[in-house]
């Protein structure tokens, strides 16, 4: 029996950056306002198009107490979870566009002012 061999292709199927928030401000991560207008300003920046209004529900309580976010983009989505009882904030985009990962942190900082931010961004691909 002959097996065919299928060519992986090593090009990027999309772009995944995650960034953790510590210790934003708590006016900010608390205001579904501030949030919205925070993915207005991050999809204008990073060049991508919203695919509808952004979903910004409060739930939970606790430890697990804060507003999430869920933003569709034509070539994918933003989602961010708010923890009110630490004040942090974790972020992810993931776009088969390319963006850039420094605006996107850039925009956190403005809108959340955290002590301190950390990112990773990597290049998804299906076969590796």
């Amino acid at each position: 029996m002959v097996r065919k061999t299928r060519k992986v292709s090593k090009s990027s199927w999309g772009y995944h950056l995650l960034i953790n928030a510590a210790a934003c401000d708590p006016g900010a991560i608390r205001s579904s306002e501030k949030i919205k207008a925070f993915t207005k300003e991050l999809v204008k920046r990073i060049d991508m198009k919203a695919y509808g209004a952004p979903r910004v529900v409060r739930f939970g309580e606790g430890r697990v107490g804060g507003y999430s976010l869920i933003q569709l983009i034509e070539t994918s989505c933003i989602t961010a979870h708010f923890v009110e009882e630490t004040n942090d904030a974790y972020f992810d985009i993931f776009s088969c566009k390319s963006f850039d990962p420094k605006v996107a942190m850039e925009v956190v900082k403005e809108f959340f002012n955290p002590t301190n931010a950390q990112k990773t961004f990597l290049k998804r691909q299906a076969h590796v």
